[in-house]
């Protein structure tokens, strides 16, 4: 891909801007000096030296834009830096200080809590690269809400084609890093709206200032320097131009409250610019540009402008911009250019802004299946059935991470999950979970091969008590596997993952219990693990022909307990409470 930006050697790129940036300052510096001498000698004492005062001026403005270009390079490549220090902390699950996006964290969700999706050492800090509240919304959003299996596959084949284009997805972080500063808030982005289905209060007779007061003004200005007219004249002209200007005064201040920051509008517009240059063959991806590309002008053009323009609102209360918007009016200029380009975009703007966010989600996940290198294609499979080869955890470093093989047949309907404390049950249930969520984000899951069916996910795993609301942790596991149970009897095609079940009540109900659940999970479609302290319900495999047993095992070498974090058909053989209690200074022989 085509970009102004070279990605090679940040550091020795940073180290040649920054020595121009100081160049720059001193010139600026410099040339504003200059300018105010010429202005004072000009007005007291030599005339003739005004004539040289615009051309200073527009030598000073020339390196303020050149200040400003050099600063935005500085900002990218210091962007660069930052993400390559990140690429490294997430391979080695390094995620403090990344996003938690705590803010989508909700208890009731059937299964974002217990996977860990958000919060601390959670998938969305491995997947979220975007830089804006609606991207960020945007991604949580798909996140908590997996797709069915034909649009999850037609957006896997997207995502593949994206996450090929390592170049594009860098540089379009990369700008939202640099620029993006998220002044423009939710609220921020209602006012803005708003403003732009208002009809800005132009007038047909402010052509006449807008058009003539430069011309008079330079007049007047050359007039009284020059003892053709009397200062009068300019004093006049002065009060003539201060009230005209306060005609619109309060739709220009309107303006400067409602318009986005010129910085993220910089990331829009290089967003812009980016996908307008680059090409696609997938025809999600395809679909996904239209907003961008279909409309009869550049949106890239479009957004520079607007940006252009909030620059200059922004900067009314500067000293040289009121200078001049005394002596030539520029308010009404201004105006009018806020007035035409909202006619003429304004009404494009909020789906361009729906646009950026769709493909920040969809640059953040290619992104991560780039770093992962993820590419196993999800199998589909219509009829009730799971199974995958080499299966782990996200959030495990890879060379810590022990990957497992698993299935469950058709007419199989309960896997019966037995094991030690510590033995890995419920970290290879949130694997299932998690990459589950993965394929029905369109994410190839971490895993060599992964076939399954129209499931519809639901977790009992963290359930805790409540004090505000008067809640046991027993409760909340009923009223979750309540919702199981009713979404299994409405016949929805439900994959459950049931973590320590009832282990809130005494051995007997929760055995018995625990056998009524499994009957009655058995009758509806649904499908799913429930692991379990209780080995006595394995034995319920000899009985019931839809539960099979899976076990995690472990050994004890020289007073110590070693996992091999390997998932077992069958039940679990041996269990290592007692020895845990004994290792941890419990004399367990004084209670025999």
């Amino acid at each position: 891909m085509n970009t102004e930006y070279d990605l090679s050697d940040p550091d020795k790129k940073l180290k040649a801007i920054r020595e121009k940036v100081l160049l720059l300052s001193f010139g600026r510096l410099g040339f504003f000096l200059i300018m105010l001498a010429l202005l004072i000698v000009g007005i007291t004492e030599i005339h003739w030296l005004l004539f040289l005062f615009f051309p200073v001026s527009f030598v000073f403005v020339s390196l303020i834009l050149k200040f400003n270009k050099e600063k935005d390079r500085e900002s990218f490549y210091n962007a660069v830096k930052e993400m390559q220090e990140e690429k490294v902390n997430r391979k080695n699950r390094k995620l403090k200080g990344f996003d938690t996006g705590a803010e989508f964290i909700d208890p009731l969700h059937p299964f974002a809590s217990d996977l860990d999706l958000f919060g601390e050492h959670s998938l969305f800090q491995m997947i979220n690269h975007t830089v804006s509240v609606g991207g960020k919304s945007r991604l949580a959003s798909w996140m908590k809400n997996p797709l069915g299996p034909k649009a999850a596959a037609e957006k896997q084949e997207a995502l593949l084609e994206l996450c090929s284009k390592k170049d594009f997805l860098f540089v379009f972080e990369a700008f939202g890093k640099a620029f993006m500063k998220n002044d423009n808030t939710a609220d921020g982005k209602v006012r803005f709206y708003k403003w732009l289905k208002k009809s800005l209060p132009w007038k047909l007779l402010y052509f006449i200032p807008m058009v003539f007061g430069p011309l008079v003004g330079l007049v007047v200005l050359f007039g009284v320097l020059y003892n053709f007219f009397s200062t009068v004249y300019l004093s006049v002209f002065i009060l003539v131009g201060m009230g005209l200007l306060g005609l619109i005064f309060k739709p220009l201040m309107e303006a400067m409250k409602s318009l986005p920051s010129d910085s993220d509008l910089k990331t829009l517009q290089a967003w812009a610019k980016l996908l307008e240059k680059e090409q696609f063959e997938n025809p999600l991806l395809v679909k996904l540009l239209k907003p961008v590309k279909q409309n009869e002008f550049s949106a890239s053009k479009a957004l520079k402008q607007l940006e252009n323009l909030t620059f200059m609102v922004e900067n009314r209360t500067n000293l040289l911009y009121l200078i001049f918007n005394i002596l030539f009016w520029i308010d009404f200029f201004v105006l009018y250019r806020l007035k035409k380009w909202n006619e003429l975009a304004g009404k494009n703007m909020q789906e361009w802004e729906e646009t950026f966010e769709t493909w920040e989600a969809l640059v953040s996940m290619a992104a991560f299946m780039a770093e992962e290198d993820l590419s196993t294609r999800v199998i589909w499979e219509a009829d009730a059935v799971f199974s995958a080869e080499e299966i782990r955890h996200p959030l495990i470093i890879p060379e810590n991470c022990v990957a497992n093989n698993f299935d469950i047949g058709e007419n199989e309907k309960v896997v019966l999950l037995t094991g030690s404390n510590m033995s890995g049950k419920t970290t290879f249930m949130r694997t299932l979970g998690i990459n589950i969520v993965l394929a029905g984000m369109g994410i190839p899951p971490f895993a060599k091969t992964f076939k399954t069916g129209p499931f519809l996910l639901y977790t009992s795993m963290r359930n805790t008590d409540s004090l505000g609301e008067s809640v046991s942790s027993f409760y909340a596991e009923l009223a979750r596997i309540k919702g199981v149970l009713e979404k299994a009897a409405a016949g929805e095609p439900v994959f459950y993952l049931l973590d320590e079940i009832l282990k809130g009540t005494n051995t007997a109900d929760r055995v018995l219990g625990s056998e009524a659940l499994i009957r009655q999970l058995a009758e509806t479609s649904a499908k799913g693990i429930i692991s379990t302290h209780d080995i006595e319900l394995s034995a319920l495999e000899n009985q019931l022909s839809f539960l099979v047993n899976y076990s995690f095992h472990h050994d004890i070498q020289k007073n110590e307990i070693v996992f091999d974090y390997t998932i077992k058909r069958g039940s679990c053989p041996n269990f290592n409470a007692q020895k845990l209690m004994e290792l941890m200074g419990i004399e367990i022989n004084k209670a025999l």
